[in-house]
């Protein structure tokens, strides 16, 4: 067990100075991929949040939320929904939906009065090592994690919905019944649009470098496909159909199984068809907070989430937030120093649970929010080193998160991803499935950061058949045993702090849940010791927070919230408008 305790040695503090370099690189990096609206500018009305009197779905992208409604319209329950949208958008939105990817689910049953968070996210390969992202002199070597075949994961998406399916769903469909509308969407193609219009001619080079994935996502001269182009995935389709005549077993074994064995090894990567036949999801405790009389329903580890979500709630209860104009530097400052915070304690203390055993117990208690909150300043700003309560025991781009709520008031929130957007761009050839680069988001060598500047230590080096640390953040806030709030988001580092939000400007200022999804969003994570922002706070408000001392820079990078509010006479549902082609969707 890990203890908390105060002293710093100047050895710690050297090591992490080290990594402000790299993680200032790494966050700009991230940031740099997302310029418009998906990466900080915010939409000039509000629309109003979509209404339902029964259930809702609310996702990235239209066509596959529209096809989980139509499974509640069906009297599927917020499960069978959730797994029909997760199939769905693996075949309409490549970026960040997916078959070769992981993620983690939290589901809330009304019946049952329980709720359940489901881990299916990536494992290392058995081949793996904890110096497998080292150069030749050492030091880390992006290109490996980020670049390369090394960086991909073992995938649990298709394990994890199929036992989301067996385990919480109604009953009324099989897993065929679930995956025929998302077979015949790649079969039959679809029209390019939206967000994946805007997105993929800027990742086409990148996706061109592997011949498969280029004769998928090209035109015939080779350029990339355009928006108004149709998109068919003949292989995607009979990948999805295995899984339907044979379950998950169709994936992870036989013919596709060594399809995609065959795709990582030819490419450099080190997956086997054993490390796939292996590949187990989990069931988990999710973890538990309150915050001003309701209750947070968050993921566990391996998930950073729920841990940073939940000590950051903590922190905040002990100020009057309402006192404070919403959006005021005041408000802000402090959401800034609670973020900081728990992303401190994210570097040094968590990984995946079957290696490291954190300190949650201490992490999530209100005592230990106590003491945290008595070295905030109201007027000045906490300097990165003395945020650092304790010794060191020695996160992609893109990610996609749904929303769904039944008529019965079930409801699941779900995060998955491939990492960056379009993964690392490999489909492996006959399987019409891309791949992730999940594993950069273990920690190359103690005090360095991955892609979204997020600095790791021991805790979160990679090893055989372990899970990287993710910050991703399906989250479901109740009072008095109801769902009242299902949210999350994409983004790498930027999820938890927008899900913070999210809750924050719902509980504390009572704003419309669309109104809270389209709010300006900042950042801190600790290391780099910087404040993003998105465009529309005022400049007032800016200055005032740099008047505080926080370093303030912009974009923020990608987030998408899509979020549903759920009221006594009926459903709210609030796609993300930084996301063009989002969608609530009622039954």
């Amino acid at each position: 067990m890990v203890r908390l305790s105060p002293p710093r040695s100047r050895s710690v503090l050297r090591l992490v100075c080290c990594s402000v370099v790299t993680a200032l690189l790494g966050l700009v990096g991230a940031g740099a991929q997302a310029q418009d609206i998906r990466g900080g500018a915010m939409p000039a009305a509000v629309a109003p949040a979509v209404a339902g009197a029964r259930g809702m779905v609310v996702a990235q992208e239209r066509l596959a939320a529209t096809i989980g409604r139509d499974v509640l319209a069906k009297g599927g329950n917020a499960v069978d929904a959730a797994v029909a949208t997760g199939f769905a958008l693996a075949v309409t939105y490549p970026r960040a939906g997916n078959l070769g990817g992981g993620g983690f689910m939290v589901i809330h049953r009304v019946k049952e009065n329980d709720d359940i968070a489901l881990d299916y996210r990536e494992t290392a390969p058995a081949a793996a090592t904890r110096n497998m992202f080292l150069g030749p002199d050492g030091k880390p070597d992006n290109a490996k994690s980020r670049d390369s075949a090394l960086g991909i994961g073992v995938p649990g998406t298709v394990a994890g919905l199929a036992l989301a399916l067996q385990k919480y769903g109604s009953g009324k469909f099989t897993l065929a019944d679930i995956l025929q509308p998302a077979i015949a969407l790649a079969r039959d193609g679809f029209v390019i649009a939206d967000d994946t219009a805007d997105t993929l001619p800027d990742w086409h080079k990148r996706l061109a470098r592997w011949p498969a994935t280029q004769k998928i996502f090209s035109r015939a001269d080779g350029t990339s496909l355009q928006g108004g182009d149709k998109l068919v995935q003949h292989d995607l389709a009979a990948t999805l159909g295995a899984i339907a005549d044979q379950g998950p077993n169709g994936f992870y074994q036989g013919e596709v199984a060594e399809k995609l064995a065959r795709g990582i090894s030819d490419a450099g990567g080190i997956i086997t068809p054993a490390d796939l036949k292996a590949y187990q999801p989990v069931l988990r405790a999710p973890l538990r907070g309150t915050y001003r009389g309701y209750d947070i329903v968050a993921m566990p580890l391996p998930s950073s989430g729920g841990t940073v979500l939940i000590e950051s709630l903590n922190i905040l209860e002990g100020f009057q937030l309402r006192e404070l104009p919403q959006g005021s530097a005041a408000s802000l400052h402090l959401l800034i120093e609670a973020m900081k915070r728990g992303y401190a304690d994210r570097a040094r203390y968590l990984g995946d649970p079957a290696f490291v055993d954190a300190p949650l117990a201490a992490l999530l208690s209100k005592d230990y929010a106590t003491k945290q909150r008595a070295g905030i300043d109201p007027d000045r700003a906490t300097p990165w080193t003395d945020a650092l309560p304790a010794l060191p025991p020695r996160e992609g781009e893109n990610t996609t998160h749904y929303s769904v709520v039944d008529a019965d008031g079930n409801a699941v929130s779900n995060t998955y991803t491939l990492n960056f957007s379009y993964g690392l761009g490999l489909v492996a050839d006959g399987t019409g499935v891309l791949l992730n680069n999940e594993l950069d988001d273990f920690t190359a060598a103690p005090g360095a950061s991955n892609a979204f500047g997020l600095v790791g230590f021991e805790a979160n080096l990679p090893g055989p058949g372990k899970r990287p640390l993710s910050s991703m953040s399906p989250t479901l806030v109740l009072k008095n045993g109801r769902v009242v709030l299902v949210t999350g988001s994409p983004g790498g580092s930027r999820i938890i702090s927008t899900t913070l939000q999210v809750i924050v400007d719902v509980l504390d200022y009572n704003m419309d849940i669309a109104a809270a999804v389209a709010a300006p969003r900042l950042h801190h994570q600790w290391l780099p010791d910087e404040v993003r922002i998105e465009h529309g706070f005022p400049e007032a408000v800016i200055a005032a927070l740099r008047a505080k001392g926080h370093v303030v820079v912009a974009p923020l990078g990608q987030t998408s919230a899509n979020s549903i509010f759920v009221a006594k006479d009926g459903v709210r549902g609030a796609p993300d408008p930084r996301t063009r082609g989002a969608a609530a969707v009622a039954e």
